[in-house]
């Protein structure tokens, strides 16, 4: 049977993507070595998270493959390009050779939806191949504003959405890493303090490929006050990765998620989140229901679904927390 087919729309007509089953997809790099063992695949997995060595094989292993092809082609893109500069400026005596930028790839999706476990698989992966060892990961969370800010524009209760993010400084820090700049620094975020870490910063040393991980890194450029349009950081992205599934597992995945926090980082005494540790079973159940249906749910619903129409490919999940089917980008 054909499993590789045109992806279609529920009215018939054709879409940008192709779009793959599971196996069909898994099938693009059955010869391809899987690099990683079941213990690095569990040191890398997210709580809650259900992925293991199979799906690494299936799903990631042909994505970390697609993505080479994307960098190699890429940079014969680059050495083209500096060839036709150099042809004319030779003449004049100039020199306008420029080293090639990182490849940037962006990953979105929704809180819970497996982002964070997804960013770090693929930094592993990335690295592997020998085109391209040097991979970086940037998550947007320490492009949050700090809690104190949060509370003085009274955006604490909309933590994650776009007005909660020093935009500017997201913006200048890609900027500055698709201009070639050699070092650019990132803010730390901590998840148990749930706050900016201060005067911490991660180096981004000019590796070969960025991986930028965020809810809504896919989002477009706001209109100014003025009416022009501005810079959004997904102009700069080589190659962009969508992680869907459906809201309704995704608020279970998210409840999921915080009953077993309840169980281990809640009780740090460090912890932001203390006070939940001491919650029992049902009242846990409504309190993490209550967290997505008025602050997660709505995000992911107004701000981060509406960008998967962005993305270069789209993963997407089923209940059991699995990738399903891909969708890729026509070329």
């Amino acid at each position: 049977m054909q499993r590789t087919r045109e992806a279609r729309s529920a009215a018939g007509t054709a879409t940008p993507y192709v779009e793959l089953d599971r196996a069909a997809w898994a099938r693009l790099a059955a010869q391809t070595p899987l690099p990683l063992s079941a213990g690095e695949v569990e040191r890398l997995r997210g709580l809650a998270d259900e992925i293991d060595l199979t799906e690494v094989r299936e799903v990631y292993l042909p994505l970390t493959r697609l993505l080479n092809l994307y960098v190699r082609a890429t940079g014969a893109l680059h050495r083209a390009t500096q060839t036709f500069l150099s042809a004319d400026a030779h003449a004049d005596g100039e020199d306008v050779t420029a080293a090639r930028t990182p490849f940037v790839i962006g990953i979105a999706g929704s809180v819970a939806v497996g982002k964070s476990t997804v960013a770090r698989l693929l930094r592993e992966l990335l690295a592997r191949w020998p085109d391209h060892p040097r991979v970086s990961l940037v998550t947007t969370d320490g492009f949050l504003l700090p809690n104190a800010e949060l509370e003085r524009r009274g955006l604490l209760q909309r933590k994650g959405f776009p007005e909660s993010y020093d935009q500017r400084a997201l913006l200048r820090f890609i900027v500055a890493v698709k201009s070639g700049v050699p070092v650019v620094t990132a803010p730390i975020y901590s998840h148990l303090k749930y706050d900016i870490v201060p005067g911490e910063h991660l180096e981004v040393r000019s590796p070969d490929i960025l991986l930028v991980e965020g809810l809504n890194v896919l989002a477009p450029a706001r209109t100014r006050a003025d009416g022009r349009q501005g810079l959004a950081v997904s102009d700069f992205f080589d190659f962009s990765i969508y992680l869907d599934a459906s809201p309704a597992d995704v608020r279970e995945w998210y409840v999921r998620r915080f009953l077993a926090l309840r169980e281990t980082a809640f009780r740090d005494e460090a912890s932001y989140f203390r006070r939940y540790a001491d919650l029992d079973h049902d009242a846990a159940v409504a309190r993490a229901s209550f967290l997505w249906d008025t602050i997660n749910g709505p995000n992911l619903e107004q701000n981060i679904a509406p960008t998967r129409g962005r993305a270069t490919l789209v993963l997407h999940k089923g209940s059991e927390h699995t990738v399903t089917r891909v969708r890729l980008r026509k070329v």
